[in-house]
């Protein structure tokens, strides 16, 4: 046996997973919803920039294999970092991602997520799902699905459709 695993259950950290879906219609076609990502000016204001939020870092490749790159921090708080990695692009219908994000240094979580743009009418179904892993946090699941409501909100703010 190594060191590791003679270790009690207790000392190690916690793990939780969390699926979720958010579904929100923007009364604009898809193509503009799809830009909304795939801009680094606009992607930068409705996800990154906010009242109270200090953005230290944001870069942005859009492409397949491309990345994307967000230092943050809200206040006085501590800093935040969201490193993403695009997978997936097709063109004004879906983009998949796997993202990596840290707080104050300390890993708290890994995911994958799917952006759907869907066409209704003259406006887009947009369908967020993230399949995630969260670390010493057991509601931390609960919490992001709250933040991709809120930052759907933002996108909408972004689209001047709130």
């Amino acid at each position: 046996m190594n060191e590791q695993s003679t270790k009690p259950a207790a000392t190690q950290p916690a793990v939780s997973h969390a699926t979720f879906a958010v579904e929100r219609a923007y009364p604009v076609p898809p193509e503009r919803v799809f830009f909304a990502f795939s801009d680094l000016d606009s992607k930068r204001r409705w996800f990154a920039e906010g009242e109270g939020w200090e953005v230290i870092e944001f870069t942005s490749d859009f492409s397949v294999d491309g990345s994307e790159f967000s230092r943050f921090r809200f206040g006085d708080g501590p800093e935040i970092i969201n490193d993403t990695q695009y997978q997936n692009i097709v063109p004004n219908e879906r983009i998949v991602i796997s993202y990596r994000m840290a707080v104050g240094g300390a890993p708290i979580s890994v995911s994958l997520a799917t952006i759907e743009f869907s066409p209704s009418g003259k406006g887009t179904v947009m369908t967020y799902t993230e399949q995630g892993v969260y670390f010493d946090d057991a509601s931390a699941g609960a919490n992001r699905e709250i933040g991709c409501r809120e930052l759907m909100e933002a996108l909408a703010r972004e689209l001047d459709v709130a």
